[in-house]
């Protein structure tokens, strides 16, 4: 049954589904066909190069701009009546401002007002959110008393104010050091933790989203190449590294490519290739390593070096095609 416009989530739908979901600028298609959804209680990733669709797809999501075609409901309502989610849906962009010569504490608390909070409130709200991100002695300053990282804590603290939902983070550690984006993580992870929200992030970083995510979706040229849990992905991203005594004949890399649990093997150069996976469920890889060996040691070959990787990069790289991740 279809939801009506504004009907709250039920426990078993998602915080926000995506559903056919297209858009244009001019001859560009920037959204074709997109479709998946973000469970309630997730951490989800949104990946994808240059030019693939993230930040239009964020900003169908946060009420800024409307698909051409297709639908976006965020915990049951969809998102041409985003008013409605007032309070409950919050966005951190990626290059969020604030006023310089205002006080902290007066910015947000701001926002909390015009969410219908009185001031005594909206301040005491505030203040235990700096509190959370390591802010509050800051409370009194405008923002020129930040560093780049502390203003980055200052947005997830305004993304994380009040009791919000669903939490669209558009690149919150882009342009920080190792030092300070491990700190974002960290508390972008413990404040989801804490308020139980779905939080919907979008990176370059692989690792980092590999790390902190437990769902993920990519995106190419504004098409859908993958949606899912992270684990279940990474199972088609394990792959298998081998250098041989020797050139394989084309039916010994046949038989490798017949391993219940090989998607593919590829040439990496003289006497080297490599085993793209997809185990099957309950299968371990090393009873596809003890396989793979066995094949190779009955056609006389010996292996001389063997490597194992687990990489959402390297998947990333092998759905699209692309040399680097990077960028929106």
């Amino acid at each position: 049954m279809t939801a009506t416009a504004n009907a709250p989530a039920t426990a078993a739908e998602p915080a926000l589904r995506v559903a056919n979901v297209s858009k244009r600028f001019g001859a560009n298609k920037a959204l074709d066909d997109v479709s998946f959804d973000v469970p309630q209680g997730s951490i989800f990733g949104l990946l994808g190069p240059n030019g693939a669709g993230k930040t239009t797809l964020f900003s169908i999501a946060a009420g800024f701009l409307f698909a051409d075609s297709g639908s976006l409901r965020v915990l049951g309502t969809d998102i041409a009546h985003v008013s409605q989610l007032q309070g409950r849906l919050t966005i951190l962009p990626q290059d969020a401002s604030f006023q310089r010569n205002v006080p902290i504490l007066e910015q947000l608390a701001f926002f909390r007002q015009l969410d219908g909070k009185d001031r005594a409130t909206a301040e005491a709200e505030v203040t235990a959110t700096l509190e959370l991100v390591g802010l509050a002695q800051y409370r009194k300053r405008g923002i020129h008393a930040l560093s780049h990282g502390m203003l980055k804590r200052m947005g997830i603290a305004q993304a994380f104010l009040g009791n919000p939902e669903v939490i669209l983070l558009d690149e919150p550690t882009s342009g920080l050091d190792p030092q300070n984006a491990r700190q974002i993580r960290d508390l972008v992870r413990d404040l989801q933790k804490q308020r139980r929200v779905t939080t919907l992030i979008s990176s370059h970083n692989l690792a980092e989203i590999q790390e902190l995510c437990d769902h993920v979706a990519i995106l190419d040229k504004g098409q859908l190449k993958v949606s899912g849990p992270v684990d279940t992905i990474l199972r088609q991203a394990r792959q298998l590294e081998i250098e041989t005594s020797r050139p394989l004949a084309d039916g010994e890399r046949q038989r490798l490519a017949q391993l219940p649990g090989v998607r593919a093997v590829e040439d990496r150069g003289p006497q080297r290739y490599r085993l793209q996976l997809d185990l099957p469920d309950g299968m371990a890889a090393d009873a596809l390593v003890a396989a793979m060996l066995r094949s190779l040691l009955d056609a006389g070959v010996t292996p001389r070096a063997l490597s194992q990787g687990n990489s959402l990069e390297e998947f990333f790289l092998t759905v699209t095609g692309t040399s680097h991740a990077t960028g929106n």
